[in-house]
């Protein structure tokens, strides 16, 4: 990871966290090497991090952090109050938006919320040339799926989830939701 990949990260991780509570449990999809668990400090009291690029499970004293993906990687607890995937669910097959659904709906409590940022598919070209320059390492860009921020409403939708949040940031070319889980 350059430092740029590094800057866009924690702003990333600063903007989501804006929506995160104190006492907090929560499992961060695409939770990397923990940065938004350490960011979090003492807000956090439980994190369980999946993380399909480690190669062994990755423990510390609020959280840990498994290799693997969603679905297949569940937590054994249930009723968490935040799920996040920071520049994540582009990364995701549309044949997998259900289950990611299903899995968020499953593993939060009533009220939970999901935080996703999702860049728009023009950033992708600022990202390649960027990654072209050698400036960044890109961070799986490779993997992007040309997905659509307003593709998220079709993913987070009544009855399980409502939109409470959405706002741009990194000039508009990143997006940030956070949906709610509601009872059905």
């Amino acid at each position: 990871m350059t430092i740029i990949d590094s800057i866009l990260q924690l702003w990333r991780i600063r903007t989501a966290s804006k929506h995160l509570a104190g006492n907090l449990r929560l499992i961060d999809i695409g939770a990397h090497k923990g940065e938004l668990f350490e960011y979090l400090g003492d807000r956090l009291i439980q994190g369980y991090g999946i993380e399909p690029t480690l190669d062994k499970p990755l423990t510390q004293n609020s959280y840990s952090i498994v290799p693997g993906s969603v679905p297949e990687i569940k937590p054994l607890e249930k009723n968490w109050d935040a799920i996040t995937m920071l520049a994540v669910i582009e990364h995701i097959k549309k044949s997998y938006h259900n289950e990611i659904a299903d899995y968020c709906y499953e593993h939060l409590k009533p009220g939970g919320i999901v935080v996703i940022t999702v860049p728009i598919p023009s950033a992708d070209k600022i990202l390649n040339l960027l990654k072209w320059c050698r400036l960044i390492d890109g961070m799986s860009l490779e993997e992007h799926m040309q997905f659509l921020p307003e593709e998220t409403f079709d993913i987070f939708k009544p009855p399980s989830f409502e939109l409470v949040a959405r706002e741009q940031f990194q000039l508009g070319y990143n997006q940030l939701f956070v949906f709610k889980k509601i009872s059905r």
